[in-house]
């Protein structure tokens, strides 16, 4: 849409700065010069939560279950794709979609995890999709993990409570309980100028986002879209002890990522928690932007 808006209309360009849109196909096969996103993709995502799995010998088999929808699918694909070549001893022994935000019981799906007998489940499940899976499968008592894209925010500690303790695994651009004095004090610095619960929503690439973006424009001295995204292709910003770059080929942003396990606010590690629900995520572990980053076959068209 962005691309034909800009084509009809040269005076009236835009950029698309993208913070949470992951689907890989945006900077491989339908890459655009006017997009570029700060999020890390939903393969890079799957490549961190693997740095874990792969060191977890108790996992002999994996539940495999998303959203029915791009996003959902390419979650599902690139986890059989890791597991085949990082864990190869590891048994799928689900591969499941269901429809996007329609399910109100996950009680089968539950069923049919613990039944399996998977030790854990990957997923890329967002919002109630995510929070009702996880309640579900600790009513029928499964006790095995969840490796998550999202476990660590939008209401899904507070919903998911002592059931994810030890068991929710989340990969994420930055942590609050990442380990250092600038992260810290960057946290605190916003959770004192934003103390109430619901307004805990800060992430760290939407903050380089906003410094790429500053940074852009000082360097074109203009507005103009052709001479903001040219400066962008170059952007480097550091804050906070945090920091990444945009990669010109394909407009992906290379920053650290971060794995963490749900535990209570107070245990070791888990200084903060996440939106006053008394749960945090405690570090297990940081992977440099260098490991991040992911091949890609973006063939760029540029104005």
């Amino acid at each position: 849409a962005i691309n034909k808006h800009n084509e009809r209309e040269p005076n009236k360009r835009v950029i698309f700065l993208n913070y949470s849109a992951v689907d890989p196909i945006l900077t491989n096969e339908k890459c655009s010069f006017w997009h570029f996103r700060f999020d890390a993709h939903a393969d890079m995502r799957m490549a961190a939560l693997m740095e874990v799995m792969r060191e977890d010998k108790a996992i002999k088999s994996v539940y495999l279950i998303g959203q029915d929808y791009s996003f959902g699918q390419a979650v599902l694909r690139e986890a059989k794709k890791q597991l085949a070549a990082q864990r190869p001893d590891v048994a799928v022994v689900g591969d499941e979609l269901h429809p996007i935000g329609r399910v109100k019981d996950f009680a089968p799906y539950a069923v049919k995890i613990k039944t399996s007998g998977a030790q854990a489940v990957v997923t890329g499940n967002w919002g109630n999709d995510l929070t009702l899976l996880v309640k579900a499968a600790r009513e029928v008592g499964y006790e095995g993990s969840f490796y998550t894209f999202y476990g660590n925010a939008l209401g899904a500690p507070a919903a998911i409570g002592d059931a994810g303790i030890g068991k929710v695994v989340a990969v994420a651009d930055w942590l609050p309980n990442v380990p250092g004095a600038q992260s810290e004090a960057f946290y605190q610095s916003f959770r004192t100028r934003f103390p109430k619960p619901q307004d805990d929503y800060v992430h760290m690439r939407m903050q380089l986002m906003v410094e790429a973006l500053a940074q852009s424009i000082e360097r074109a001295g203009s507005t103009d879209a052709v001479a903001v995204a040219r400066q962008m292709e170059s952007a480097n910003v550091q804050l906070s002890g945090q920091g990444g770059s945009m990669r010109a080929a394909d407009h992906q942003f290379q920053q650290a990522l971060v794995v963490g396990v749900m535990d209570k606010k107070g245990a070791p590690g888990v200084k903060f928690d996440v939106e006053g629900s008394g749960y945090g995520f405690r570090v297990v572990r940081q992977i440099s932007a260098a490991k991040a980053q992911q091949p890609h076959s973006c063939t760029m068209q540029r104005p």
